[in-house]
């Protein structure tokens, strides 16, 4: 069955319009010489130095692994077969030759909805690249090179410096956003003009996703150490009772992971492109210095970990502190009323011979004192079994330090003297 009879089918057709609205799906072809144009979702692949790009985002929720799974069957298959569909939607790392195509993944196994989550993976050939991601990356398009990224926001004339002059007005969350992005090199992308080109952009734009991320984190946690300097109860319980940091220690530990994934799978796709021949050198030296700043934000992601430990250290202290203040008032408390129930408590005795009182039935006179005297009794048995370990300890260690300065004393002549002295009480041997 041809290409034709396929996209005939109603059953295909009805299915893919089915997830049309969910999974949103970009193809591109590229010349070779620095331009590219929008095309149609045929899957084919390009002819002599054409090539093309076909990208598929997921969408971000709560759906299952099954599910996307079959977005991606309903968008790609076919022609890919099954077995290639599943090593692009499965979780790990993974970078292998499937069918003849080089197939790699970096999908992190945690909720989809997390923002935290990064799923990339990537089908090459020699003339077209197949790649999935989860929700929208960042920097995935293309611009005509030396366009800057302010051409974007309108320049508007500032009334401060007069009509003469003009002005670009940036509003604070465009700014903040310009702010935590990581650009390389150049701020633009340029087209590539060829396969390896297009790889080195797309492994590019993951990490400078990565480094967005870990930005954004910087200056979360900077701002909240900036609070934590200037005091308040408040802040701080409710940083507590949210759980910040350990929500931000596992958001760490997620970030980690997809590096790790990338740490293991570009070093093993760079040796797999290196024998290809239309994977340029150019290109390979790109891959490498991409590994290198993996390796960098890894360093930093544990870095701010750390400092996260840190803070989440000062609270518990904090929190840890506030508990003592609270046993230190009700001990005082307790110091204040203890006399006052054990006066109540002797008064409150239903005895005679109790002082102050009129109970004085002959019968009961001695009532009181015997309910002291058993009250005494008891206190003396509960000290002897508290102090007694401890008297015990004490008379041992006298004990033996006593016998120590004894053999200190015995021992404490030099040798000679203790040898002349016994060779004159054992006869004189030594005499000259």
């Amino acid at each position: 069955m041809g290409r034709e009879g396929v996209d005939d089918d109603p059953e295909i057709r009805s299915s893919r319009a089915r997830y049309s609205g969910l999974v949103r799906r970009k193809a591109y072809e590229f010349d070779g010489l620095g331009d590219y144009c929008d095309k149609e979702w045929d899957l084919m692949e390009g002819d002599g130095k054409k090539f093309c790009w076909y990208h598929v985002e997921l969408p971000k929720g709560n759906q299952k692994l099954s599910q996307s799974a079959q977005y991606l069957i309903d968008v790609l298959c076919p022609p890919l077969k099954l077995q290639d569909i599943l090593s692009l939607v499965s979780n790990g790392p993974y970078c292998a030759h499937v069918d003849g195509a080089l197939v790699f993944r970096v999908n992190s196994p945690a909720p989809p909805s997390s923002n935290f989550t990064f799923r990339l993976a990537a089908r090459v050939t020699q003339n077209s690249v197949i790649t999935v991601s989860l929700g929208r990356v960042p920097r995935l398009g293309f611009s005509p090179v030396g366009q800057s990224l302010l051409s974007e926001i309108p320049s508007v004339e500032s009334p401060k410096f007069g009509m003469d002059r003009g002005g670009i007005v940036i509003k604070e969350h465009v700014l903040d956003f310009l702010l935590t992005m990581n650009h390389s090199e150049e701020a633009d992308n340029p087209v590539p003009k060829s396969v390896s080109n297009l790889v080195v952009h797309i492994i590019d734009t993951h990490v400078d996703h990565l480094e967005d991320v870990v930005t954004k984190l910087e200056i979360e946690l900077d701002s909240v150490e900036v609070d934590l300097d200037k005091g308040g109860f408040s802040l701080k319980r409710q940083l507590l009772d949210n759980r910040r940091f350990p929500k931000m220690h596992l958001e760490l530990q997620r970030l980690l992971q997809v590096i790790a994934h990338g740490e293991q799978v570009f070093p093993r796709v760079k040796e797999k492109c290196s024998v290809k021949d239309w994977f340029g050198n150019e290109d390979i030296n790109s891959l490498e210095e991409l590994i290198g700043r993996l390796r960098r934000l890894k360093e930093n992601v544990g870095f701010i970990s750390n400092r996260v430990t840190a803070v989440q250290a000062g609270l518990d202290s904090w929190q840890a502190e506030q508990i003592n203040r609270k046993l230190y008032c009700l001990s005082f408390l307790s110091i204040i009323f203890l006399p006052l129930s054990i006066i109540t408590g002797l008064f409150g005795m239903n005895v005679g011979g109790v002082p102050w009182t009129q109970q004085r039935d002959p019968k009961l006179k001695n009532g009181f004192r015997n309910v002291m005297l058993v009250c005494v009794g008891t206190l003396i048995l509960v000290l002897l079994c508290f102090l007694f370990p401890f008297l015990y300890g004490r008379i041992n260690g006298w004990r033996k330090q006593r016998a120590l300065k004894r053999n200190w004393s015995i021992n404490r002549k030099s040798f000679l003297k203790r040898t002349i002295g016994g060779g004159e009480r054992g006869g004189g041997y030594l005499r000259l």
